[in-house]
């Protein structure tokens, strides 16, 4: 009689519970969003360093200066002033270097919808791009778009593809797919 009702609940157990194990579906989730914010994260500085590079050198080449956008969006942002204008430089710099590394998360959660390769990156680069458009102007700290000349959007675009598409590469590489 033991032994039938030991059966009887393991059938019950393997038919009924099993097939839905909540603490262990809840781990998997928890474990891809982690890996995905992780990996965004390492890809997200990795595209900022591509980019960072392309900058330099149209900067090299154009002889123009480093932007102060993203310590003046700060500014508006925190309502704060900087200590002096001469670090203005410095702190653009580094936040441009934690926005980009932050951006990576983005990456990382657009894969979490089934989403690599092309498709991912392109949904990355309108996301990224987009919200720039958006941001800087509603900040102040930019023009909008319909007021700018034509070579500088391409400009901005470009170094924002080139940010977006090395991401999700890097990132696509880190994660085994496409």
């Amino acid at each position: 009689m033991i032994s039938s009702l030991s059966r009887r609940k393991h059938e019950f157990n393997s038919k009924y519970l099993n097939k839905y194990p909540v603490k262990e579906k809840n781990e998997s989730v928890i474990a891809e969003l982690g890996t995905a914010i992780g990996v965004g994260l390492i890809a997200g500085f990795a595209g900022t360093f591509v980019m960072t590079i392309c900058q330099k050198i149209d900067m090299k080449l154009t002889g123009r200066k480093a932007s102060n956008t993203p310590s003046n969006a700060v500014r508006e942002v925190l309502n704060v002033q900087p200590v002096s204008e001469s670090r203005a430089e410095e702190v653009s710099n580094k936040i441009h270097w934690v926005y980009g590394t932050s951006l990576g998360v983005i990456r990382g959660v657009v894969s979490l919808f089934g989403l690599s390769g092309l498709a991912a990156n392109s949904v990355y680069f309108a996301t990224v791009w987009g919200a720039e458009l958006v941001m800087l102007p509603s900040l102040r700290v930019a023009p909008p778009v319909t007021k700018e000349d034509p070579a500088t959007i391409a400009k901005d675009a470009f170094f924002h593809f080139v940010f977006a598409f090395s991401t999700g590469v890097i990132f696509d590489t880190i994660m085994n797919k496409e």
